[in-house]
């Protein structure tokens, strides 16, 4: 009774602590080190899962957590397995096996960026869960541009209102009379004087000379020539400048569940980590400072985006519940 009391008070506690910060009456370094000490006791009077209850509730026992991490580690390369700092590390997990993280993802836009391509889905599923905003490239708004296009002309096709089809079938006759000068003999003699013509273009271009291209920088990539950037001596870069991010998970022991943080680092100086409000810039306006918070890392110094996991285990349950109903 007196742990449960306790870890009620620090999640009270840290309802405070956001309550101050959104009235900005914290600033965020204050914010972030009142979060991770309310955090801290609360896990520590936090019993550790013994047994597995995924099924039931969508959580993790951190034995789960390690096997789930392996099979990550072994499916995705990229990611791999971190012992952190020895005087953080938690007892309830390996040694070795203290967190995941996978470095260096490109970031290539910011949020504001994507707002003409982005669909918000309204209402809730039927269990009442989060709806997350489709984010949609730019072949795909086209795509659905497309479709709209041909639907509406779908329905003035079938009222009959693109005009008398009477006028369509005199037009198709008009076409077919028509006679194209010139006979069939000379229209076979054009086109086998094109195809020599092809032929002999291909050889020259499969002979080319690269410095042709070189010289008349042909060879820089369209997605970089649009956003290069002058380098020290004043030249042109065809090298793409991204934010960068490293990706971690770790075990949340109070929501028994993992939960996913961001690091990110400037596209200019890669050394340079982000503030708290620049990977704000990246998380869509929906979720920012919301479900995805800025928060110390348990594991590695400075700022981190993080993903709240206090609805994770209700959205793993619901997904294991619809893999179930589909056999």
């Amino acid at each position: 009774r007196g742990a449960n009391g306790g870890r009620r008070n620090a999640t009270i506690e840290e309802s405070r602590i956001r309550s101050g910060a959104d009235q900005g009456q914290l600033g965020e370094p204050n914010v972030m080190t009142l979060l991770a000490k309310a955090q801290s006791v609360r896990e520590y009077l936090t019993p550790t899962l013994k047994s597995s209850a995924f099924l039931s509730r969508g959580v993790l026992t951190p034995e789960e957590f390690v096997k789930a991490g392996d099979e990550l580690v072994y499916k995705c390369p990229t990611w791999t397995w971190e012992a952190g700092d020895p005087n953080k590390r938690k007892g309830h997990l390996p040694p070795d096996k203290q967190y995941l993280v996978t470095r260096s993802v490109p970031c290539t836009a910011r949020v504001s960026s994507l707002e003409n391509v982005v669909a918000q889905e309204e209402g809730d599923d039927d269990d009442g869960d989060w709806l997350v905003s489709q984010v949609l490239t730019a072949q795909e708004q086209k795509q659905r541009d497309d479709k709209a296009l041909e639907d509406e002309f779908d329905i003035l096709d079938d009222e009959d209102l693109i005009g008398d089809k009477s006028n369509v079938k005199s037009a198709e006759k008009q076409l077919a009379s028509l006679k194209i000068g010139g006979s069939v003999e000379s229209a076979a003699q054009s086109d086998e004087q094109g195809d020599e013509a092809a032929q002999q273009q291909d050889k020259d271009d499969e002979y080319a000379d690269m410095a042709d291209f070189e010289d008349d920088n042909l060879l820089e990539d369209e997605a970089a020539a649009a956003v290069s950037t002058s380098d020290a001596d004043g030249g042109n870069s065809n090298v793409l400048k991204v934010r960068t991010y490293d990706l971690s998970i770790t075990y949340d022991k109070y929501y028994q569940t993992p939960r996913v943080w961001l690091m990110g680092y400037d596209s200019e100086d890669s050394s340079r980590p982000l503030t708290g409000q620049e990977m704000m810039q990246d998380v869509i306006s929906d979720y920012a400072n919301r479900t995805v918070t800025v928060e110390n890392h348990p594991h590695v110094s400075g700022p981190h985006a993080s993903i709240h996991p206090c609805q994770h285990g209700a959205v793993m349950k619901t997904i294991v519940k619809n893999l179930t109903k589909e056999g």
